[in-house]
């Protein structure tokens, strides 16, 4: 890990100040966790639940919550899971697509 990658998630730990301990918990874990190009962490929420020590029930509860506050977005849907991928909200990046004139 280099510096810069410590700056980003100590970044996204001081933003995520007035959430409670698990929800920081959940995302801190998705900004550490490897993803694919598109961001998106690919690895089951039990197994990522398993990591923290969380019931699958509990880890699944508190990233819904994530998702709703804008911490979190859905990425893909693969059957019945779900991959998630940190927002603009928790990485501090906007990003801006510029409009294009409906013809």
């Amino acid at each position: 890990m280099n510096n810069d990658d410590k700056h980003k998630l100590l970044d996204i730990l001081q933003r995520t100040a007035g959430m409670t301990a698990n929800q920081r918990l959940v995302v801190m874990l998705y900004a550490m966790h490897p993803t694919d190009r598109a961001g998106a962490v690919v690895e089951t929420g039990a197994n990522l639940a398993k990591l923290v020590g969380m019931s699958p029930t509990v880890f699944s509860r508190t990233r819904r919550q994530v998702v709703e506050a804008g911490w979190l977005e859905e990425t893909e849907r693969l059957a019945h899971i779900s991959y998630y991928r940190l927002s603009a909200k928790s990485t501090g990046e906007e990003i801006v697509v510029p409009l294009r004139r409906a013809t």
